[in-house]
This record gives structure tokens, C-alpha cells and sequence, in this order.
């Protein structure tokens, strides 16, 4: 009984101040487009961006050996420290908390060959667990190479997206043969696009990578000139660059405290700063689409005193002879949270629908810069968001004019024309 009470009484005042109101929804409306558009579009970023710091490799630690700066065990300072490809297994055998490990041989100006085709390209000799500690993720009909590749010195090679259209154009590269130096070698997959935000040595898409043992026989090569390894969990990165300083200092007589002899990229750390950065940009977004939502609310806000400034006289008149503080309060409430509840419909509607338009044009267009922006996504924690500020505001705009409302004195009724 109660509430339909206030239902007829909010209906009324509705009829009288149609204008007004039709006004205040649209403002909310933009105000909620605006806060949609800005959080989608921050949550599109922040995805790049986590992705993108990943690209290169999640939680990884890459490693270039050096000279050593200090003395020690009477070895002078300035030696040079030259890692084994078989190190790898050392480590992997001397410390528990290491998930994997690689060794990566390099060369650059190699000349690859197919046909007419000829480039001058880098060739890089790993371990077959570089690929999944480095992302490399094969194409749809190819693999990754293998430990087989590995023991059996196989003539065979894996080619980031890039490198692979510019040898092959238009042919599928897997099973095809080209050349590196004059020797025959068979494509055994492609590496699937991907976005990379780090790099050593140039874009993982511009790589030809075969195994080590291939690369060791081929060019003669002895030692490793990056050495890349993973902690079982991102927690035990510190721990595990210590015991690696402490394995391969015992076995090449370096002070393990000596960082210069072998440098360390810890990307745990930049990945973990460009989350809180994303974070950030996200969170800054949502201040300023909050803001333009406020100024819905504050027009909400207007209205509500604006029509207690309209029935103050009536209102006084209730309240002397007994009217129920629930029966002054509830069309009020209800009007402001029915007009913030239109007009964020009305709003997210809009938003969601131009967040798939603007995300489909984006799917479709060939640029890097909108590729980097990243897909705008309406998700779960923005329409949350949204609502939590819909309700606030509406909440806010309709209770603190309501109170002022019921606080009203009847002998002040009089001073109201």
C-alpha cells in the first residue's frame, strides 16, 4: 500500500516537470557513453599491454655474458666469462626452484635463400624449451623444433611470421626447403603473429631459429651468446638468479656478487611495472568518464531541489498534519534513482553498441596504432562499475534533498510563495 502510494505520487510529479527531467536523463546518458567508452577502451589498452610485455616471454630472466669486475681466487678482474650451451643442463640440475632452461646462439647477416629470394637475416641456435619459454607459438599445421631435431643435429628450421612472407610470399613455408649459408634446411613451422614490447636482437617475426646442435656444427660456433631461464613461479625469480650467479661462478671462478660478469634482464620486474602502469592509465580513464558522470548527477541533483523548492509549501502542509517522513521521501528517492536508472540505460545501451562498432573497425583496420590501443572490451568489471556510479549518484541526488525535504518546520511554510 505503501509503496504504490509513492509510485502515484512520483507519477505526478513526473507529469509536471516532463522538460526538466527529459533533460537531466540525457545528460546522465552522455555522462554514462562517456564512462563506457573510457573504461572499454581501458580495459582494451590494459590487455594490450599485458600482453604485449609478455610477448617476448612471461616471467622469464635473460642472460649476456660478460667480464668479470671484481678479483677472486686470485683471478684478476677483466676476464672475459664464456658460457657452454651444455650449462643449461647444469643449472637445471643444480637449482630445483628452475622451471627451464636455454642457451641461444646468435649470428646476423646470414643469407637465406628460396628460389629467386635472397635475404641477409638473423639465425639463432637454441634449446627446443626456448620456443615456450620465449613465446613462440607455431602456426596451425607446423611445430616448434623439438629434442629430436636437437640430439639428431637435424637441417631444420622454425620462421617468425615476418621473415617467412618475405622467402616464401604466398606459399605455405611448412615442408618447403630453403638455404642458410648454401645449406639445405626444411621449414618445420612459422611462428604465429604476436605483439612484442621487448626485444634483444630485433622482433622475434624477423627470426630464423634452428637447433643448437645444427648451429654449433654449421658455423663452428663454441659458446652461447644469451642464456634464457624461468622460475617455477615469479616469487622465486630473486632467489634463482642468486643460485644461478652461485653455479656458474663455481664453475668459472667469478665472484657470484659480481653482476658485470654475467648481466641479468629480469623481466619479472618490467612486466610487473607495465601491469601497474596499465592499471593506472585504466584507473585514470575511469576519474575523468566518473567526473562527466557526476555532472549528470549534479543535474539530477537540481531537479530534485528545484521541486522541493516547487512543493515546499504542500510539503510543510503534509508534515503538520502528520503525513509519514517516508511518504515525503519516497517519490523523491524514486524520482532521482528512476531518472540516473533511464538515463544509464539508455546510456550503456549506446555505449556497449558503439564498444562493438568501434572494436570491429579495429579488428579491421591495418594499423599498428589501433592495434596497440587494443580492442575496446565492455566487460564484466566495467558494467559493474558503471552501475555502482549510476547508483550512487542517483542514491545521492535523491536522499540529501529528500531530508532537507522532511526537515521543514510547518511554522516556516508560510515564508514560501
Amino acid at each position: 500500500m505503501r509503496l504504490g502510494l509513492i509510485l502515484r505520487l512520483f507519477r505526478s510529479a513526473a507529469s509536471i516537470q516532463r522538460k526538466r527531467m527529459i533533460l537531466t536523463v540525457t545528460a546522465i546518458a552522455w555522462g554514462t557513453i562517456s564512462i563506457v567508452l573510457l573504461l572499454s577502451f581501458g580495459e582494451g589498452l590494459k590487455y594490450t599491454l599485458t600482453k604485449g610485455s609478455t610477448g617476448l616471454g612471461e616471467g622469464i630472466a635473460i642472460c649476456w655474458p660478460g667480464e668479470t669486475q671484481k678479483d677472486f681466487a686470485g683471478f684478476p678482474a677483466g676476464r672475459e666469462i664464456n658460457v657452454l650451451p651444455e650449462d643449461a643442463e647444469l643449472l637445471m640440475r643444480n637449482i630445483p626452484e628452475m622451471e627451464s632452461a636455454s642457451g641461444e646462439m646468435q649470428t646476423w647477416g646470414a643469407q637465406l635463400s628460396y628460389g629467386r629470394q635472397n635475404l641477409n637475416k638473423r639465425v639463432v641456435g637454441v634449446h627446443p624449451q626456448w620456443g615456450k619459454l620465449r613465446n613462440q607459438v607455431a602456426e596451425p599445421g607446423g611445430r616448434f623444433l623439438n629434442r629430436l631435431d636437437q640430439e639428431n643435429k637435424r637441417r631444420v628450421a622454425f620462421l617468425g611470421h615476418q621473415i617467412a612472407a618475405d622467402l616464401f610470399g604466398d606459399e605455405p613455408p611448412v615442408g618447403k626447403t630453403f638455404t642458410i649459408n648454401q645449406v639445405p634446411f626444411t621449414v618445420v613451422g612459422v611462428m604465429r603473429d604476436k605483439i612484442q614490447m621487448g626485444a634483444y636482437g630485433g622482433p622475434d617475426e624477423n627470426n630464423t631459429v634452428i637447433p643448437i646442435s645444427t648451429f654449433e656444427a654449421l658455423l663452428g660456433r663454441r659458446f652461447v651468446s644469451v642464456m634464457v631461464f624461468k622460475p617455477r613461479t615469479p616469487e622465486l625469480m630473486e632467489h634463482t638468479k642468486r643460485r644461478f650467479y652461485e653455479v656458474l661462478g663455481a664453475k668459472y671462478r667469478f665472484d657470484p656478487t659480481d653482476e658485470r660478469a654475467i648481466g641479468i634482464w629480469d623481466t619479472v620486474e618490467s612486466q610487473r611495472m607495465t601491469r601497474n602502469m596499465s592499471v593506472g592509465i585504466e584507473i585514470f580513464l575511469g576519474i575523468i568518464g566518473g567526473l562527466t558522470l557526476l555532472i549528470g548527477g549534479v543535474g539530477v541533483a537540481n531537479i530534485m531541489y528545484a521541486a522541493i523548492t516547487h512543493r515546499t509549501r504542500e510539503i510543510g502542509v503534509l508534515m503538520a498534519i502528520g503525513a509519514r517522513k517516508s511518504y515525503v521521501m519516497g517519490p523523491l528517492v524514486l524520482e532521482s534513482l528512476a531518472l540516473t536508472f533511464l538515463g544509464g540505460v539508455i546510456g550503456i545501451g549506446i555505449g556497449a553498441a558503439m564498444v562493438q562498432g568501434l572494436a570491429f573497425l579495429q579488428q579491421n583496420a591495418q594499423s599498428e596504432a589501433m592495434e596497440f590501443l587494443g580492442k575496446p572490451d565492455f566487460s564484466l568489471p566495467v558494467a559493474l562499475t558503471t552501475v555502482l556510479l549510476l547508483g550512487a549518484i542517483g542514491f545521492t541526488a535523491g536522499y540529501f534533498p529528500s531530508r532537507r525535504a522532511v526537515s521543514i518546520q510547518p511554522a516556516e511554510v508560510l515564508r514560501y510563495e
